[in-house]
């Protein structure tokens, strides 16, 4: 039998080769796609958010970790569709309009992809009207915005209107370096993450 912990810690170690590897292996031996992506790769993604939000490991590591678990996840993908396995939740994130800044974003999408959920990246310097149009198409629950300039910040308040206006129930989640909670009541967003892997449990519960 594939051994899943392992997968897991390849995960945690940032392993590329070695989560490719045991995917295949575990998909080889007929383990269900599902199990793998549960015990393997969201088990360590889940170890590597509990680490970086108690300051254990920072952003590098984390990105090497995600890096893994998408090279993982690219082998698994067609199984897990093959499976019927949904992803717990559709997001569409991006940063807002004027701002260039993608670090935290990519952060925040690679975190949500190893969490199982869908995740639609519109990149940096998005519209509020390209937010509209793709949460419309893609039928997403949660729209996740990221702002990294004070002097871009009121693009998110642009935005939510602009979904609210079109009639879009989605949730809204926002973050980056100056976005604050109160901010992010103030203008009207449903939820607000201080870092990376606590977007994740902001995503869940905003799908829940």
């Amino acid at each position: 039998m594939a051994d899943l912990k392992a997968l897991a810690d390849a995960v945690i170690k940032g392993d590329q080769n070695t989560a490719v590897e045991i995917t295949k292996a575990a998909l080889s031996e007929g383990t269900a796609a599902k199990a793998v992506l549960d015990e393997g790769l969201i088990a360590g993604m889940d170890v590597v958010g509990a680490r970086f939000k108690k300051n254990e490991v920072y952003i590098p590591e984390v990105l090497i970790a995600a890096r893994a678990m998408k090279m993982a996840m690219e082998v698994l993908e067609p199984e897990l569709v093959k499976a019927g396995v949904e992803p717990i939740g559709k997001l569409v994130v991006g940063t807002v309009q004027g701002d260039l800044h993608d670090i935290g974003k990519n952060l925040v999408a690679m975190m949500l992809k190893g969490a199982g959920f869908e995740v639609i990246d519109l990149g940096v310097d998005v519209a509020p009207e390209k937010f509209v149009a793709e949460v419309k198409a893609s039928g997403a629950q949660v729209v996740g915005m990221s702002a990294l300039l004070t002097t871009t910040m009121p693009g998110m308040e642009k935005t939510i209107k602009a979904l609210q206006d079109a009639g879009v129930t989605a949730k809204v989640m926002v973050g980056g370096a100056p976005v604050t909670e109160t901010f992010a009541q103030k203008i009207g967003a449903q939820g607000f993450a201080p870092d990376a892997a606590s977007a994740v449990d902001t995503a869940k519960s905003l799908v829940a």
